[in-house]
């Protein structure tokens, strides 16, 4: 039979982390040691870093997932907040387990750009997009990342004569639409495009690769 405290230590709930993408940030937790504690539920808060005052997460107060969106909550990008878990089983309560510090300015990745891709005779025109972010403009359209960073886009070719995983860099600029010339009619060619941010030495994951036979 376990003792109270036992239980107490054996759902706390472990490595607390911030992830985030374009701004979408959710915080995570793995559950405690204690497999048998099935009905484990969580409940989550969260405060701007030099607060005295923890907020509760309403959405996030006696769940049983192991992640809580925090999008809305740390929407001032620029500021350093925290996040903190704790769980309760048969009625006992682990103590908190608290986040790293998370800047989502700092700290958010980067997705891949939006690619399309046209072509003629002789060259391809790719048209590029940037994420989004999930905070809106008055009018309702989402804000794109390009407000918040400098980013430029790097293109990549694939000639699928070649190697598959033979990625040519073919352009590195803020341009959105781009231009590849001299290739071969009959040939097929793909793009893939990443988002990168000089300013932290950060690039996204390559976009999903769009193919054309020239």
């Amino acid at each position: 039979v376990l003792e109270d405290g036992d239980l107490q230590d054996l759902i706390k709930p472990q490595k607390v982390v911030f992830r985030s993408l374009n701004f979408n940030s959710t915080l995570h937790w793995q559950p405690g040691r204690a497999t048998e504690a099935r009905d484990t539920l969580y409940f989550v808060q969260y405060k701007v870093y030099g607060q005295s005052t923890w907020q509760n997460k309403d959405d996030c107060w006696g769940i049983q997932n192991h992640v809580c969106d925090l999008t809305n909550e740390t929407s001032d990008i620029q500021e350093p907040y925290y996040g903190r878990v704790k769980a309760a089983s048969a009625g006992v309560y682990s103590d908190w387990s608290l986040s790293c510090r998370f800047t989502p300015w700092q700290e958010t990745m980067i997705g891949p750009p939006t690619v399309s891709v046209v072509h003629n005779h002789k060259s391809i025109i790719i048209k590029l997009q940037a994420p989004h972010s999930p905070y809106k403009r008055k009018r309702g359209s989402k804000i794109p990342m390009t407000n918040y960073y400098h980013l430029l886009y790097q293109v990549f070719i694939i000639n699928n004569l070649l190697d598959e995983q033979h990625r040519v860099l073919v352009y590195e600029g803020k341009d959105k639409v781009v231009k590849i010339e001299d290739l071969r009619p009959g040939v097929s060619y793909c793009i893939v495009a990443k988002t990168y941010m000089p300013m932290l030495d950060r690039s996204s994951a390559y976009s999903s690769r769009q193919c054309t036979v020239l």
